[in-house]
């Protein structure tokens, strides 16, 4: 007699409406609060959150992209944005490219018209063209919810495919969902899966050739990208087994703390990162994309022998040539090198001293250019607990220490905007800030760059996260205003009004502090973080001084055909 087994029968699982279903998703992954703005086409989502979760009503749709942004980088989760459909997703299109470009973990929910009238082109209210085809643009994956009974698969998937995984990058992905399908009871059907083997993995291609050009290295360097930062333990080990030096790109910094003695950091570009890297006899590169503005411009020099790992296969080669390159996931490769020079002579003495040398002389170079600027990085480094987030928008204070001399310890304390856009640190610090409640989260931003979104402050005032706000405050955009000083030309678009920021602070019930002197800096930072909460601390760049040596970003510039006028 044959035994017949029957498979189980798949559960069928009901939620009240598309907000009860947002929900389960996104407690299934961790995610407690979300960040929007409340809109007619997004109403039932928004209501289940603040009623199960915590929802964030920030100002601007831009900033709850960038919230979002923020609270997965500082997390190490999946960020969730709701905005409005029309122009409400389209003013989240700038947000989205910016963690398209640093591949963050973002779901963004963004309401549609009703689904008998989506197309139509009737004019219904909020509509626009293409809405699937702009996010599309602008995200990893864009994806419409066509009927209710794809609701629940189409946001499992659509997370899945944010947070990524081993061996396939995350990044945002973008849901529009007619506001109609919101309304209506959903059901989810959830079948019953066997568990799966778990796969065999073998050797990635090239790495016997990548292995023997490493072996044969006696002065090598590492260059680590944003592709190691959940690589942190594997690419420490390798380090310390191997002696080998560790630049990093910005968006490396702190898979190895960088208290490390043989970490320089994010000094690549500088001339002291230049003289070691023409001291190498080898570079091995993992998870970079060698950013213009940290290669000067792709015309730095690297050593003769440059090896590469990035999980992407297209990046092999892409900037710098190569003599031998690995496509896979650090994690998956950095163990293996490590077993490989473990089994060799040591790396000698002489070349770790040259590169803990190396890394003090390049910081003591920007010291002297820092002039006093370097004690706000010194006395906010000791203010802080080992982790805290630092939060930068594009500004002076963010492009100089802030990237490079403020010590980081851990990826998801480096929050910063990688594409460069301006006006976005706020937000991401805010995201940070509700994260990880616990920690202090600072926020470094020019008055010209938080006058984007300055409604921000009021989504401070109102949810008082424990967010020190640093305001460099020098009339304008600085860094723009001293690129034409350089070029000798006049003035143009720099010089902007900025308002009274302890009124400010006073009319939102702010605390506000300023730091006018560098011997101010260390009382009144040690002051603001003590507070656990939420602080305005300006300060005053006429009152502080300049830099010894104003700070130009690393872009090629003409010669002007026209000079200031006398």
């Amino acid at each position: 007699m044959t035994n017949l087994t029957t498979a189980p029968a798949p559960d069928v699982v009901t939620y009240a409406d598309g907000g009860d279903l947002l929900v389960a998703v996104l407690r299934e992954v961790g995610v407690d609060t979300v960040f929007g703005v409340i809109s007619v086409h997004n109403l039932p989502l928004v209501e289940a959150v603040s009623r199960e979760l915590r929802f964030v009503p920030v100002r601007h749709e831009a900033s709850a992209v960038n919230a979002a942004d923020g609270y997965a980088r500082a997390t190490g989760g999946l960020g969730c944005a709701l905005t409005s459909t029309g122009t409400g997703a389209g003013n989240a299109a700038g947000s989205l490219i910016e963690s398209l470009s640093s591949a963050t973990s973002v779901l963004h929910v963004t309401g549609q018209v009703e689904s008998a009238y989506l197309g139509s082109g009737r004019g219904f209210i909020h509509e626009t063209k293409d809405q699937l085809g702009m996010l599309e643009a602008v995200s990893l994956d864009a994806v419409s919810v066509p009927s209710l009974e794809e609701s629940a698969g189409i946001l499992r998937a659509a997370v899945d495919r944010a947070l990524g995984g081993r061996g396939r990058a995350g990044g945002p992905v973008s849901v529009e969902w007619p506001i109609d399908l919101q309304y209506l009871p959903q059901r989810e059907v959830v079948e019953v899966v066997a568990e799966a083997e778990e796969p065999v993995v073998s050797a990635p291609a090239g790495l016997d050739a990548l292995t023997e050009l490493i072996l044969a290295a006696e002065r090598p360097l590492i260059w680590a990208g944003g592709g190691v930062a959940e690589a942190g333990a594997e690419l420490t080990e390798l380090v310390e087994t191997w002696g080998a030096g560790l630049l990093t790109s910005n968006s490396g910094r702190g898979a190895v703390p960088e208290d490390h003695l043989l970490v320089v950091g994010n000094y690549g570009a500088t001339p002291g990162g230049g003289e070691l890297l023409a001291e190498a006899d080898l570079l091995l590169s993992i998870g970079t994309h060698f950013r213009s503005n940290e290669t000067r411009d792709y015309d730095l020099v690297l050593p003769a022998v440059h090896v590469q790992v990035d999980l992407d296969p297209a990046a092999l080669g892409r900037v710098f040539p190569i003599a031998a390159g690995v496509a896979a996931d650090a994690r998956d490769v950095l163990p293996a090198l490590t077993a490989a020079v473990r089994e060799r002579s040591e790396i000698s003495r002489e070349w770790r001293g040259r590169v803990t040398r190396a890394r003090e002389d390049v910081r003591a170079t920007q010291r002297e250019g820092l002039g006093d600027h370097a004690v706000l990085a010194d006395a906010l480094r000791s203010a802080l607990p080992r982790r805290s987030v630092l939060a930068r928008d594009v500004t002076i204070a963010s492009s100089s220490w802030g990237n490079r001399l403020f010590e980081v310890y851990d990826p998801r304390d480096n929050v910063f905007p990688r594409g460069g856009g301006i006006g976005q640190g706020l937000g991401m610090g805010l995201g940070a800030a509700m994260g990880r409640p616990d920690e202090p989260t600072v926020v470094i931003a020019g008055d010209g760059g938080l006058a984007v979104h300055l409604g921000e402050l009021l989504t401070l005032a109102q949810e008082r996260p424990w967010l020190v706000l640093l305001v460099f405050n020098d009339g304008g955009y600085g860094v723009l205003r001293n690129m034409q000083e350089a070029r000798g030309v006049d003035r143009a678009g720099v010089d902007l009004t900025t308002p009274d920021f302890a009124a400010l602070a006073g009319a939102l019930g702010l605390p506000y502090q300023r730091i006018g002197t560098a011997a101010e800096a260390a009382t009144e930072l040690d002051r603001a973080v003590a507070r656990r909460g939420p602080v305005l601390v300006e300060v005053d760049l006429t009152s502080f001084g300049p830099m010894p040596r104003p700070f130009t970003p690393p872009v090629k510039v003409p010669e002007p055909t026209t000079r200031r006028s006398s």
